[in-house]
C-alpha cells in the first residue's frame, strides 16, 4: 500500500469549491484514494489548512476535521528529526523553499511516502517523489 502525502493547497481546494485548482485537486486524492494509498496531512498543513475556516468560527472548524477524518488521512505530528529535517534543507534551499514547505517534504521523507500531492509548482528538486496538481 502506497503512502501519499498530502500539501495544505491540495486540501484546501477540494474543500473551496471555488479554488482554481478544485477540480484537478478532487480528481488526484480520488484516485489515490482509489487505489489504495493510505494517507497523511502533516501537522504543519493541517495548521495552513484550518486557518480560514477558523475565521469563520467553530463549526466551519468541525467540518473541515470531519472531511479530514473522512478521507480518512491521519494528521502526521511535527517530531524532533522532522523539525530538525525541514530546518536543514531550508537552510540549503534558501529562499527557494519557505519553511511550511520544507516541512512538508521533511514529513514526507520521514514517513518514507511515495508522493507528496501539492498545488506548488516552486519547489526546487529535492529528489522526493512530488505530484504538482494544477487547476
Amino acid at each position: 500500500m502506497a503512502l501519499t502525502v498530502l500539501d495544505a493547497g491540495i486540501v484546501i481546494a477540494v474543500i473551496e469549491q471555488t479554488d482554481l485548482h478544485h477540480e484537478a485537486a478532487h480528481l488526484a486524492v480520488a484516485r489515490v484514494r482509489r487505489d489504495g494509498d493510505r494517507l497523511v496531512v502533516p501537522a504543519a498543513a493541517y495548521a495552513e489548512v484550518m486557518v480560514k475556516p477558523f475565521t469563520r468560527g467553530a463549526d466551519a472548524a468541525g467540518k473541515v476535521d470531519e472531511f479530514v477524518d473522512a478521507l480518512p488521512a491521519v494528521v502526521e505530528p511535527v517530531t524532533r528529526s522532522i523539525a530538525a529535517e525541514a530546518a536543514r534543507l531550508r537552510a540549503r534551499h534558501g529562499r527557494a523553499l519557505r519553511l511550511p514547505d520544507a516541512m512538508i517534504i521533511a514529513t514526507a521523507t520521514a514517513l518514507e511516502a511515495d508522493r507528496i500531492l501539492t498545488t506548488d509548482r516552486g519547489w526546487p528538486d529535492l529528489g522526493v517523489p512530488v505530484e504538482v496538481v494544477q487547476g
